[in-house]
């Protein structure tokens, strides 16, 4: 698999013609206000063949108009992107065993837990996996407003099923990964992935907390009536993440869609960077990228979803490709087999989230992305 070559189609015609099923799809979906504006990229076998942006950032019409480099909150991409890399590396380290307890390195996740709770056994794989039996979602920013708080809340958390017997997808779940995996290398999640991730694959945009500068570049995810009682641009969307000062395991990055498919080229490269060094060791990429064998039913990989039916990246991605969403909006799926890597990002939360169309969106989008590339071989 060669290593990603920044280039792009030699104009933005030749994208939009040869894309122009995926276009319409994304230009349907802004006339029927499913999101303002959106930024894609498409990898396919080791070449960026479309980047481009489509929209405004918000649905006024002097808004500013979406670039490839506009900035947008990914969301539970972090999970991704900074979160399972971190754990990835470290397990290369031999720092992260994946079934060592929680509770052995948090151990206020286990100390006054309830007799017969099961939370002594649940495990870092089980977290990666989310089949812990923590509860998806908690508004935990209601009553726990500083980060020390809300880590104890996390911490005291309930479970809501034998750990390892189902698959919930869990937010409460990542919050302790970051945790411990900060706990694991002395380092906090943020300076961590700067400097071992992000700088290695050239992600010049990716960052938490973006600088007040960036603010411009980054279209708004929400008018917040309720909360912060302020538009949301340029700081994090989720509010439990903001609690916890806007970094966290679960949510906090930004980024746009060239940084993003450059982290997928990695993926796709076995864990090589664009100078063919490498980050992630081959066999540690292949584990984290495979579906788990337990819950039963589980899309699950280590971090990573794989495609379900019905799938988010549509009919045509392989059962080998993983994938993530981001509720902001965003998404990345990678097919392994075909050496092919899908970013969309948007604010589909503007001004408020009662629209859920982006679920329709997702799938033809892909679906069309990739009836447009077997054409063009054929």
């Amino acid at each position: 698999m060669p290593i990603l070559a920044v280039s792009v189609p030699a104009t933005a015609e030749d994208q939009k013609r040869r894309f122009r099923g995926a276009y319409s799809i994304l230009e349907q979906a802004i006339g029927q206000r499913a999101f303002p504006g959106a930024a894609f990229g498409i990898l396919s076998r080791g070449g960026v063949v479309a980047l481009d942006g489509v929209g405004r950032f918000t649905f006024e019409p002097n808004s500013p108009e979406v670039t490839p480099a506009t900035i947008y909150d990914l969301a539970s991409l972090t999970k991704v992107l900074a979160t399972t890399s971190k754990a990835m590396l470290l397990y290369d380290r031999g720092l992260l065993e994946l079934d060592q307890p929680l509770g052995d390195v948090l151990p206020g996740f286990v100390i006054g837990m309830e007799p017969g709770s099961g939370k002594n056994r649940v495990t870092m794989r089980m977290l990666l996996a989310h089949s812990s039996g923590l509860p998806a979602y908690r508004q935990l920013f209601r009553e726990h407003t500083s980060p020390s708080q809300l880590v104890r809340a996390c911490l005291r958390m309930p479970l809501e099923a034998v750990p390892g017997t189902r698959a919930e997808y869990s937010d409460i779940g990542f919050i302790l990964l970051g945790l411990a995996l900060e706990v694991l290398s002395g380092e906090k999640l943020a300076p961590f992935c700067i400097r071992e991730v992000f700088a290695p694959l050239s992600l010049v945009s990716t960052r938490f907390c973006p600088p007040a500068a960036w603010r411009s570049l980054i279209p708004p995810t929400e008018d917040d009536t309720t909360f912060r009682h302020r538009i949301l641009q340029g700081e994090v969307q989720d509010e439990n993440c903001f609690a916890l000062q806007n970094a966290a395991g679960h949510a906090g990055l930004f980024s746009h869609a060239l940084d993003v498919l450059r982290f997928a080229a990695c993926i796709l490269a076995e864990g090589r960077t664009p100078e063919d060094q490498p980050l992630f060791r081959p066999e540690t990429v292949s584990l984290f990228a495979t579906r788990q064998s337990s819950p039963q039913g589980t899309s699950r990989a280590l971090g990573w979803d794989t495609p379900s039916l019905p799938s988010s990246s549509g009919q045509y991605f392989s059962t080998s490709s993983i994938g993530h969403l981001g509720y902001s909006g965003t998404s990345l799926w990678i097919d392994r087999e075909a050496s092919l890597a899908v970013v969309l990002l948007t604010n589909r939360t503007w001004p408020d989230r009662s629209s859920d169309l982006i679920r329709n969106v997702r799938p033809a989008f892909h679906d069309e992305i990739v009836r447009s590339l077997r054409g063009s071989v054929a």
